[in-house]
């Protein structure tokens, strides 16, 4: 299985953006999340399109748009006209999670579901086909530098369990609380795509990006 950590920056340091952008490309990131907030879906507003249109020429990692807004559909064609290789929506915002995928494969990006962490894994049973990725959120969303809710790991375990049964390769990413201390318990869980954002976007991005990717290996330097 391959990891990825996904730096998220709605931590970063919006004066200097691009450059903490081009710190974790420097290290080896292959995926940047981008976490947009509505102020209707969930409290917090943050940014859109505007901004994700105006760093994609600073790279060619995939940029993952994690959609927190109510009923996203409205906004695909725009988010893959900003430069979003791949677009995740909430089950809980999308009146029709069915078509609403299908309006992101249609724009030939990788789609995405999230679940909040009260969302039972059975709004899945019938889009399992759809979603090349699976982002279990491992707090409830909104607002950064919350603590990892415990319970999520087990949703983790069973979501590997259910995708292992159906033989697919879909991703497991987790978004939430995710740090040096907590870090190994969503990997053991089955996790294999990590959003971090004030444990990357620090005083030593470089540093920390490195601390955190560290764990994607055992102590012979192998593959967990």
């Amino acid at each position: 299985m391959e990891y990825y950590l996904a730096p998220s920056i709605l931590s970063a340091d919006f004066k200097h953006l691009g450059d903490d952008i081009l710190a974790v490309k420097e290290c080896g990131a292959k995926i940047l999340h981008f976490d947009v907030m509505d102020g209707w879906f969930v409290p917090s507003i943050s940014f859109g399109m505007p901004v994700l249109a105006s760093i994609r020429p600073l790279t060619d990692m995939f940029y993952d748009a994690h959609l927190m807004v109510q009923d996203p559909g409205r906004y695909i064609d725009d988010f893959a006209k900003a430069g979003a290789d791949g677009i995740t929506v909430h089950a809980e915002a999308c009146g029709h999670l069915d078509r609403v995928l299908d309006q992101i494969h249609d724009k030939g990006l990788k789609t995405g579901v999230a679940l909040n962490p009260a969302t039972p894994l059975s709004v899945l049973d019938y889009v399992y086909d759809k979603a090349d990725m699976i982002l279990l959120m491992t707090v409830n969303p909104g607002f950064g530098g919350q603590k990892l809710i415990p319970a999520t790991l087990d949703k983790i375990r069973q979501l590997r369990l259910r995708l292992d049964e159906r033989g697919l390769s879909t991703w497991i990413e987790v978004d939430g609380g995710i740090h040096d201390e907590t870090i190994d318990l969503v990997l053991d869980a089955g996790a294999n795509v990590i959003v971090a954002g004030s444990a990357v976007f620090g005083a030593d991005i470089r540093g920390n990006y490195r601390k955190l990717t560290a764990h994607f290996t055992n102590s012979k330097g192998e593959e967990r």
